[in-house]
């Protein structure tokens, strides 16, 4: 029988301690094993609860925030779910052992190619990514349950938020003059909601597919 990664177990603890109290997002982490999600070189700080540079500039969320996110979607196994800014792919995994289907969005063709290799050998076959601009979200797929950004808008994400299903939910960080606050949003009818969570720091979310990289 295989023992528990005691880095893993610290970790859970971590997350414990800082509000998350779903089981089903927790298990979905515990699931996940982060150390395949980054460069090799960061081995051995995969399980610290803080965020890690990976390719094309990009950064690997911190635990505690994935996990936050994750459960402010309130997920079940009928949610079609968008994901703006694959990255590692580490979020839409965690995501994709929650959800119905996943459908993600990236516009680095490194970072694609890459987490598209790591759900094949976690055997994760219900995400569908498409390399291109996240700021579109992924109109021919929509309406979704639930949308989250890893990336921070400029503004209120209108677009994105119009491919929301009535009664789904998203969570977006966005930008505010210094800050940056990730917000949830709830669609009612014609209306949506916004419930802010707490501050962050993510990447920009940047419009069009990178030409290179």
């Amino acid at each position: 029988m295989q023992l528990p990664d005691p880095r893993m177990i610290q970790l859970v603890m971590s997350l414990r301690g800082g509000g998350v109290t779903d089981a089903k997002v927790m298990g979905a982490l515990e699931r996940t094993p982060r150390h395949l999600f980054l460069p090799q070189r960061f081995g051995d700080q995969a399980y610290d609860d803080r965020a890690l540079p990976i390719d094309c500039g990009q950064t690997i969320s911190q635990p505690l925030i994935v996990a936050l996110m994750t459960q402010a979607l309130k997920l079940d196994d009928r949610c079609k779910v968008l994901e703006i800014g694959t990255g590692s792919g580490y979020q839409a995994a965690v995501l994709a052992r929650l959800a119905r289907r996943v459908y993600s969005v990236e516009r680095y063709r490194t970072l694609a190619r890459e987490a598209e290799a790591r759900f094949h050998d976690l055997r994760l076959t219900n995400i569908v990514t498409r390399i291109g601009d996240g700021t579109l979200g992924w109109p021919e797929q929509a309406p979704f349950d639930r949308i989250i950004l890893t990336a921070s808008a400029p503004s209120r994400p209108d677009a994105i938020l119009d491919q929301l299903k009535d009664g789904g939910i998203a969570v977006a960080p966005v930008d505010r003059d210094t800050r940056q606050v990730l917000v949830r949003y709830v669609r009612e009818g014609d209306t949506i909601t916004e419930t802010d969570i707490m501050d962050v720091r993510f990447v920009p979310l940047v419009k069009g597919e990178a030409r290179a990289l």
